[in-house]
This record gives C-alpha cells, structure tokens and sequence, in this order.
C-alpha cells in the first residue's frame, strides 16, 4: 500500500527487496536508488534507535521539529558563504563534482513519517560528511565513509557496501585501505559525537575547522 509516497511491505516482501536491492547494488554500484533500497529494508531498527538518541539530544530534537531537508531551495546560501566556513566547503565539494543536492532518492519503505525522515536525512547529510572528514567519492573514500556511518549507525547496508566496495578494490587499493583508511575510519567513527543529532546548517556560517573540532572530528589521513 502506498501512503504519501512510501510503500508498505510484509516481511517477506522486504526480504525479498532487500535481497534483489543487494544483488542489483553489487552489480551496479552506482544504482543509487538499490543501495536505498538496501539500507531502507534491512535498517529499520538502527533507524530506530537513530530516532531515540535523536529524541534525548536538545539538537537533535530541533533537528525533530523543524525536519530541515539538504535541498538546494534551502542550502543554495552556502554557495555565498566566506571561504573558511563549514558552508563554503561543502558548496566547493558539491560545485567541484557537478553534484546537487537534489539528486537524493526519495524514501520508500520506512514505516512511519519519522522514520522516513531519519532515513531522509541520513541520506542527506552523507556529503556534509564528506566535506567533514575531507573524504573524496572514489571508491576508497566512499567505502571509508561506510565505514564511520556504520559505527555511527549500525546500518547493514553500510557493512555490505564496505564488503562490496573493496571487493572491486585493485590490491594497491586493498593495501591503501587497510593500512590507511580502515583504522582511521573506525576511530574517527567512535570519537566523533553523535553526528545524526547534529543541525548541520546552523554551522555553515562557522569556521570549518571549529566545526571539525566541536564535533570530534579528525580529517582522513594524508596517504604517504
């Protein structure tokens, strides 16, 4: 049944989903809507306890509230921010990819308006990462990503990417990511705060670097 958009599924119509999502995400890593589709149907109890530690933080309880979306109507500001700020370096790494942040799949299959709106907003808030942690969108950099969404949301989906992500890793890119990115994405993960509670576009206006340091927040490494 579809309400407002979203689909309601039986669990072995999700299972089902989830299964084709996976196979199809594998063979074609960048179907944005499968991987989605993934994480949709095997994260509704990390999504969950998402919601709950977003209800028991003041910022992530306005985050709640006003339900602020990463769409260009709302963050085209950024692209007029000084250069120091948070908000000017995600306008930089959006501008210097052709990326906008309207090309987001919608949510599907969350089975209520909050849910659907934690699993919107992960989903959007992925580049503001990017630019936090200074991580580039090629293979290595993406998979790294999974890995600190994983230790900050538990999501399934993010474990499976990093399994199918460096199963297409050449062995230099294996080496580079092992010994390089891996570490570093799981303690930055964990030392981070809770970065789902945090209003990312009240802080456009502030230095990028108070940014990174008020949210715990170390950049990847330099590759030697």
């Amino acid at each position: 049944m579809v309400e407002g958009g979203r689909i309601r599924l039986n669990t072995w119509q999700q299972a089902a989903v989830a299964v084709g999502s996976a196979v199809g995400a594998l063979l074609n890593p960048r179907r944005a809507d499968l991987i989605a589709a993934l994480g949709e149907t095997t994260g509704k109890p990390a999504f969950e306890r998402v919601l709950q530690r977003m209800k028991s933080c003041p910022e992530g309880r306005v985050v709640l509230l006003e339900r602020p979306r990463v769409v260009s109507a709302k963050v085209g500001h950024a692209w007029d921010l000084p250069e120091n700020t948070f908000g000017a370096a995600y306008a930089r790494f959006m501008g210097s990819r052709n990326f906008s942040p309207d090309d987001r799949p919608p949510v599907r299959f969350m089975d209520t308006d909050e849910l659907a709106y934690v699993a919107m907003r992960a989903r959007e808030v992925h580049d503001f990462w990017h630019t936090l942690f200074n991580l580039p969108t090629n293979l290595i950099g993406e998979s790294a990503l999974k890995v600190i969404e994983f230790e900050q949301m538990y999501l399934p989906m993010c474990l499976l990417s990093v399994v199918g992500g460096t199963a297409r890793f050449s062995e230099k890119q294996r080496k580079l990511f092992y010994q390089h990115y891996f570490p570093w994405a799981v303690r930055a993960g964990m030392q981070s705060t809770d970065l789902m509670c945090v209003y990312y576009e009240r802080h456009f206006h502030e230095d990028l670097e108070d940014v990174r340091k008020k949210l715990g927040i170390v950049p990847a490494p330099s590759v030697p």
